[in-house]
């Protein structure tokens, strides 16, 4: 008979994901692990079946319809089928919700968190509407505006599908992507305006060219009041919702859908704001400042994201290699694919620790029972987290899908779509350069580098085993000569200091990854897990520092000239 190959399938995600069970039982008070373990074991065996679905409907895309049968301008979006489940299991799990229902305090973030890395890649990129939204209530309730607080916060974080909304972000102009402060959004204030019956509106004019989720029934977004000043000092922060009370858009012209890479679910829009009313979410000016609680937030979610891809495509690939036989034996008995799947399998490992790090540190600090520390390291640690992370994302899910040769490139094993949904990541929420010019920043203004070396040698001084101690001096070293070349680069200005900016930023995020790591370690050993040793091992093989025998600014311009 002719042979079929048998193609990869999926478990009950939590139920066979060690690494999330073991970081669980370590970082939980039992009785909230306890709590919440259904609710995983329900998603882990949910997002099996939405797997199934993205299979099946791997062809439905997201359209405008701009007009309706009687010619009237509609701008509807319409979106997938999976994205229509996915936001109703969404509400009803509290993927939004969670944190700020704070049923576990610190640990709602953790628990959240858990249930977005199961949910993610099952989603078709839903994500990205629920850590707007997540942001957008976080933005509005530390700016305590009242109002706008009653208003949106209990259908942002509603567990109804019938009542919850999402919101959108809308920053980006054609003008520029990092650089906000370019942006020519002009808002002009009315007599009289109101949004949803909440006086003081302003009318806002001009061109979004990049808003994703645009299908959502609000946005926060930047817009320079007529009188302010050039620059993003200028620029004000902006509460919309897309649709007035009988239904038509608020002044918002869909032009069309963006045509990605990936992310091809989510309806990226070009908009044109044509008196779309808007309120100030907190006085006028300062608005760049202002995003920092939704990009804190969006950058977690980030993150947590890039883990479970790189999950998801460990999960797909491990067992492939058990069905898939090449020259007499399973993959997953020839050395070569072994050591390939456990170098991926370390950098997920180290990845995760980081990522659900930043979450534990986002719970303590919202519920007010964050040391100094704590506070102070999740400022520095959020940004080099998300670079750090993203990176590792595409990296590993590439690696991942090679693993299925030619199966891999082909689309309708749905492996492509992962490997081009992941590419985004380090993009969304701030490019690696951007970020990595902000720890430097932050390393400059809040005493950044202590932090992280405070963290790295809280984690590794008092390790036990030998091995793990040694490995751990290695991170102590590390984080050490990293300080070393910052001090070096500065004598020699800031150009050289930027010019090794990203070397710099993703030393600092390994170092940390190979020190949450080692701490996992020594926890796992005494409940008979070796696992996530040889992980920390093999992790630290790779290398973790790449500052080392570097060109100088001058020499980078000629090799690349």
């Amino acid at each position: 008979m002719p042979f079929f190959q048998d193609p990869p399938r999926l478990d009950n995600q939590y139920r066979t994901d060690d690494v999330l069970k073991s970081h669980l039982r370590r970082t939980l008070p039992a009785e909230v692990h306890e709590s919440i373990e259904p609710e995983l074991e329900e998603m882990g065996a949910l997002t099996v079946d939405l797997h199934r679905e993205q299979l099946a409907t791997r062809e439905e895309e997201p359209r405008v319809v701009a007009w309706d049968a009687w010619g009237h301008r509609v701008d509807r979006v319409e979106v997938t089928s999976l994205w229509r489940r996915a936001a109703t299991i969404a509400a009803e799990k509290g993927l939004v919700a969670i944190p700020y229902e704070r049923a576990n305090g610190r640990h709602s973030r953790t628990h959240q968190f858990a249930l977005v890395y199961l949910f993610g890649p099952s989603s078709d990129v839903y994500t990205c509407p629920l850590a707007m939204t997540d942001g957008a209530a976080r933005t509005l309730v530390e700016h305590r505006n009242g109002a706008l607080v009653d208003r949106a916060v209990p259908r942002l974080t509603s567990r109804n599908p019938r009542r919850a909304w999402t919101s959108g972000q809308w920053m980006t102009e054609r003008t520029g992507g990092s650089d906000v402060g370019l942006s020519e959004t002009i808002a002009k204030p009315t007599e009289g305006g109101k949004v949803a019956g909440l006086p003081g509106a302003y009318r806002l004019h001009g061109t979004k060219w990049f808003t994703s989720a645009v299908s959502s029934e609000m946005a926060l977004t930047l817009a320079r009041p007529e009188g302010e000043p050039e620059g993003g000092r200028g620029l004000t922060l902006f509460y919309l919702e897309t649709h007035d009370e009988a239904g038509a858009l608020n002044g918002i012209q869909v032009n069309r859908l963006k045509d990605k890479l990936g992310t091809r679910k989510v309806p990226t829009a070009e908009l044109t704001l044509d008196g779309a009313l808007a309120l100030p979410v907190t006085g006028i000016g300062s608005g760049i400042r202002n995003i920092a609680p939704m990009l804190n937030v969006t950058r977690t979610w980030n993150a947590i994201c890039s883990i479970g891809f790189m999950r998801r495509g460990l999960a797909l690939a491990r067992d492939y290699a058990r069905r898939r036989a090449q020259f007499g034996a399973p993959l997953s008995e020839k050395p070569l694919h072994v050591d390939t799947l456990a170098g991926l399998q370390a950098e997920f490992e180290a990845a995760f620790g980081l990522a659900f790090r930043v979450a534990q540190l986002l719970g303590a600090v919202e519920s007010d029972e964050a040391s100094k520390h704590e506070a102070r390291l999740l400022r520095a640690l959020t940004p080099i987290a998300k670079l750090t992370t993203a990176k590792q994302a595409v990296s590993v899910v590439s690696e991942a899908i090679e693993c299925f040769g030619g199966a891999g490139y082909v689309e309708d094993t749905g492996l492509p779509t992962l490997l081009r949904d992941a590419q985004v990541l380090p993009i969304w929420e701030g490019t690696t350069n951007v970020l990595s010019l902000d720890v430097l920043r932050a390393v400059a203004r809040d005493g950044a580098m202590e932090a992280f070396e405070e963290e790295v040698t809280a984690l590794t001084s008092l390790l036990q085993q030998p091995r793990l101690a040694d490995l751990g001096r290695h991170a102590r070293t590390t984080m050490a000569q990293a300080r070393g070349w910052l001090a070096d680069t500065s004598r020699r200005g800031l150009l050289e200091t930027e010019g090794g900016a990203r070397r710099f930023a993703l030393t600092i995020g390994r170092t940390l990854e190979l020190a949450l790591l080692l701490r996992h370690a020594e926890w796992a050993q005494t409940q008979g897990n070796v696992r996530p040793t040889l992980a920390a091992r093999r992790f630290a093989a790779h290398g973790v520092s790449l500052l080392g025998d570097e060109l100088s600014l001058s020499e980078a311009r000629l090799l690349v000239t």
